[in-house]
């Protein structure tokens, strides 16, 4: 199956909807640390849970060092990627650089057509740019705003957010492994599954499995709540970095994905078209397979040639 993405797109402006980033730089217009901060301290928070709570209890347990320690090592290397995706610049178009961005990528006329100019900068926008209007500034490759990190994700520090979104996605899901195997070594230690108990009606009953997260909720209720977060965290960050690695693979950025497939939106039987309106067919034309995507990821080639200048 081949890499490149199609979408329908008609030759008339579609109804224009905020994405979901769109709509939380709606909520938040201006760049600020207050999303940053909040990053901090639920991270902090899990991990003062993690340690108070589970890393003494599974050394009594046994447990191997090296094991409970592993989450410690991912956030070392997940602060060190967001602080680079915080702070390394994204690709900010200026009158230097302009001429340059404007050679990296092909226009499509489609989607990015030649000789547009950004109203905000009087800037000439090179193909796969967009003005933020958060940052204020015309970014190189823009994929989308991020909140969380305080800086637009453009093409010279997409890999650090793809290393930081990875690291945390470890990091939460090694702590729900941890907290799980806890538990059950727990149960199996104590022999819980083969004690009895005598229900509301007098009856003797074996202990059952909703029995056990009972008894657990009650005995460790702040770990059980742990592990429900974590796990939910879990597969929501990976859900993300799994859709964040197809884009990668197939070179779109979030903004080029989204607007195609609103554009999608013109087969909605709700959406009145007229019928002069011939849709045309937008072509990925980025997509130079599967290795030399993630190479244009990791090894950005106007990032190498700035530095070379200097």
């Amino acid at each position: 199956m081949p890499l490149e993405s199609h979408a329908k797109i008609s030759s008339l402006p579609l109804p224009y909807t905020r994405s979901p980033c769109e709509q939380v730089m709606y909520l938040c217009p201006f760049r600020n640390h207050t999303f940053v901060i909040l990053h901090l301290i639920l991270q902090g928070m899990v991990y003062t849970e993690y340690t108070w709570e589970i890393f003494g209890l599974c050394q009594e347990l046994e447990f191997s060092l090296n094991y409970l320690c592993l989450p410690y090592l991912l956030l070392i290397v997940n602060l060190f990627f967001f602080a680079l995706s915080c702070e390394t610049n994204p690709g900010t178009i200026t009158k230097a650089n302009e001429l340059l961005f404007l050679q990296v990528y092909e226009f499509d006329e489609g989607m990015f057509p030649k000789n547009m100019r950004c109203s905000t900068c009087d800037l000439r926008k090179p193909a796969r740019s967009k003005h933020c209007s958060v940052c204020n500034r015309c970014v190189h490759r823009f994929d989308h705003h991020c909140v969380w990190v305080n800086n637009c994700i453009g093409a010279w520090n997409i890999r650090y957010f793809l290393f930081y979104l990875l690291t945390l996605t470890a990091s939460a899901a090694t702590m729900a492994v941890v907290s799980t195997v806890f538990l059950v070594q727990l149960v199996m230690v104590s022999d819980l599954y083969l004690e009895t108990y005598v229900d509301d009606f007098g009856h003797l009953q074996v202990v059952d499995t909703v029995f056990v997260i009972q008894y657990l909720f009650l005995t460790f209720p702040r770990i059980v709540f742990l592990l429900g977060f974590v796990v939910v965290l879990s597969f929501l960050l990976g859900s993300y970095l799994c859709f964040c690695l197809y884009l990668a693979a197939t070179n779109q950025t979030t903004n080029e994905w989204y607007r195609g497939a609103r554009a999608w939106c013109q087969h909605c039987p709700h959406v009145a078209w007229t019928p002069s309106a011939e849709p045309q067919v937008y072509r990925n034309i980025h997509s130079r397979g599967l290795w030399s995507n993630l190479r244009e990821i990791f090894l950005p080639a106007v990032a190498h040639y700035e530095r070379k200048k200097k």
